[in-house]
């Protein structure tokens, strides 16, 4: 330290002023939800040229694809022999970046092909890209009211904890996960009606020895047999092995995930000792692969299914099976019936070779709003259609057709679009069977 610094040491006193600043935004959309969905139709909406506004409860972006480690892109590919690729836009970007810096691998078997992605190279993607569109972000921002005239949001007035913010917007889109624009607007929502659709709270571990590493098919085995001797709640849990790195995420609990905040926040305690049941079942039953493995994250809660908005069309499992076309469909997927209503087990439902659902617009808009889009897991459909469309895949297609039905709409209504020039826009994520190198 030079001898002549001088280190500052004044302090100023203050107290909170009797009438609270509160900030105040506009925007001509207004994203609130800050993972893949949102982050999808963010990046949509800068790049139409449109001003936008991404909300987030958390103090950072990615929602559960970065902060509860979701770490696997599902949904995105066709399975069997001719694996091409359902979404393109900002899917074919992370997988080409991420790809090149080495943070995602496929893995392709005779059925599905999935990717696992490092979430920090992720989490970095997003944030670089968000702040390159010149999206502006408030994030730890949970929302109190929302402020409607007649059948249009027109206001978000939300809570940090640095003050009180109020965004107005043109047109919103509700990435939520749990509806939470549309109820806090007062629209009808959905919750299961036969009890509570679990989570998972994931982990990754290091220092996994991969000479050793057992196959998923061992590993359920496994579970199957022991699952009660550890403690473990979860019988057909997965392990995904990022290969080359000696690290591993694990995919082997579940938990509720309640909409009532005492209850939510107990959870999360709960699911970590879940998982920490898991990694001593690993340990002890596979030794060689795990017995100088530790814990490098813990994630936050993953949550599947909690509530969803009324749309002006009821996806159903019906037209999941069938494969159904829409006049305004705007994603396809081919992902399984993947069901997590027991703490156990899941129930799983694959499709044949060739198959493809969609997804239509009308589950993207709430029957009541003229200027609301969901985009994500809190769409209209029933539970087993649901949890077929979630995932990551038709997430991201989802996130960038809800920014593309407000652009279209402009002041107007989002059920009153031209749906053709929709489709239009929509095109890559709806036609085409283009194929990557990697799951050749």
């Amino acid at each position: 330290m030079s001898g002549g610094a001088v280190i500052p040491t004044a302090t100023v006193t203050k107290s909170k002023p009797s009438q609270s600043q509160i900030w105040s935004v506009e925007a001509d959309i207004c994203v609130a939800g800050a993972g893949i969905s949102g982050i999808s139709a963010a990046l949509e909406a800068a790049r139409l040229g449109r001003k936008v506004v991404l909300v987030d409860g958390l103090p950072a972006l990615g929602g559960q694809a970065v902060n509860s480690i979701i770490g696997t892109f599902c949904g995105l590919f066709a399975h069997g022999t001719k694996r091409y690729q359902f979404t393109h836009g900002i899917a074919d970007e992370i997988l080409d970046e991420l790809g090149a810096s080495g943070d995602l691998f496929y893995r392709v078997g005779p059925g599905w092909t999935t990717v696992f992605y490092d979430e920090i190279a992720l989490s970095r993607w997003m944030e670089e890209k968000i702040r390159a569109a010149g999206v502006k972000v408030i994030v730890g921002a949970v929302i109190r009211e929302v402020k409607s005239d007649g059948r249009r949001l027109t206001r978000l007035e939300l809570a940090t904890r640095y003050g009180d913010v109020t965004v107005e917007a043109n047109g919103f889109v509700d990435a939520t996960g749990d509806a939470v624009l549309a109820w806090q607007a007062g629209l009808p929502c959905q919750e299961p009606a036969d009890g509570p659709i679990y989570g998972t709270q994931m982990i990754v571990l290091e220092d996994v020895n991969e000479d050793h590493t057992p196959s998923r098919e061992e590993i359920g085995a496994r579970l199957l047999e022991k699952a009660k001797d550890y403690g473990v709640v979860r019988e057909d849990g997965l392990a995904f092995f990022f290969e080359g790195r000696g690290t591993v995420g694990l995919n082997m609990t579940h938990i509720e995930t309640p909409l009532e905040p005492l209850a939510a926040s107990r959870i999360g305690l709960e699911g970590k000792a879940q998982a920490d049941n898991a990694v001593t079942f690993l340990k002890a039953e596979f030794p060689k692969a795990f017995k100088d493995v530790r814990v490098r994250a813990y994630g936050l809660p993953g949550i599947r299914q909690t509530r969803w908005i009324n749309g002006a069309y009821h996806l159903t499992v019906a037209d999941v099976r069938a494969g159904a076309e829409f006049d305004d469909a705007i994603a396809r997927t081919a992902w399984g019936i993947e069901i997590h209503d027991k703490p156990q087990h899941i129930y799983w439902e694959n499709f044949e070779d060739g198959h493809v659902h969609y997804v239509p617009l009308r589950s993207l808009t709430p029957k009541d709003a003229d200027n609301l889009v969901a985009a994500g897991r809190c769409i209209d459909a029933d539970v087993a259609a649901l949890s077929s469309v979630r995932v990551m895949g038709p997430c991201i297609a989802m996130g960038a057709a809800a920014s593309h039905a407000l652009d279209l709409a402009g002041g107007g209504s989002v059920h009153q679009i031209d749906l053709a020039a929709l489709r239009g826009r929509l095109k890559h994520n709806l036609e085409g069977e283009h194929m990557r190198a990697e799951t050749q």
